[in-house]
């Protein structure tokens, strides 16, 4: 299934060879987004960088969001993430994409110009309608919360 987003470059005058996000591989869910940034990027330990993408999307399904995560080799490999955890991209946002990196490790770690920062998925969304009630319908897990089903 194919969904059409428009893409409008932010900085057409950019020093590297910055192109539109792509899927790294056929079976990729997520296309990964570069740093667009004139210069390297130094992020010490527990500080966070907001990272402009240098680009803008356009999503016209209103059932439709970007998702933007973490990519999971940086994360695990340096503790680089973002801050947020997952950005959600709604469909009538029209801004650059921004990625609030923050470095959960214990070194600097320098993103360059044009290195992968994350990914965005689209994913369909639903609006909710909220229905008053005195009662919830009964479940096997009731009101339990945390750690309530084991370890």
């Amino acid at each position: 299934m194919f969904i059409d987003i428009k893409v409008k470059m932010i900085k057409k005058d950019f020093k590297y060879d910055f192109s539109i996000p792509k899927y790294a591989t056929p079976g990729s869910a997520g296309l990964d987004l570069h740093a667009c940034l004139e210069k390297p990027v130094t992020v010490k330990p527990g500080q966070i960088c907001k990272i402009p993408t240098g680009i803008a999307i356009q999503i016209k399904n209103k059932e439709v969001a970007g998702f933007i995560f973490p990519r999971s080799g940086l994360a695990s490999n340096y503790g680089i993430s973002l801050v947020n955890s997952v950005g959600v991209i709604d469909s009538d946002y029209t801004g650059e994409l921004i990625c609030p990196i923050i470095n959960y490790g214990k070194d600097d770690y320098t993103i360059n110009p044009g290195d992968r920062i994350a990914q965005i998925v689209f994913l369909p969304v639903y609006t909710a309608r909220f229905i008053m009630t005195d009662e919830l319908d009964e479940t096997v897990r009731g009101s339990g919360g945390f750690g309530s089903t084991g370890k």
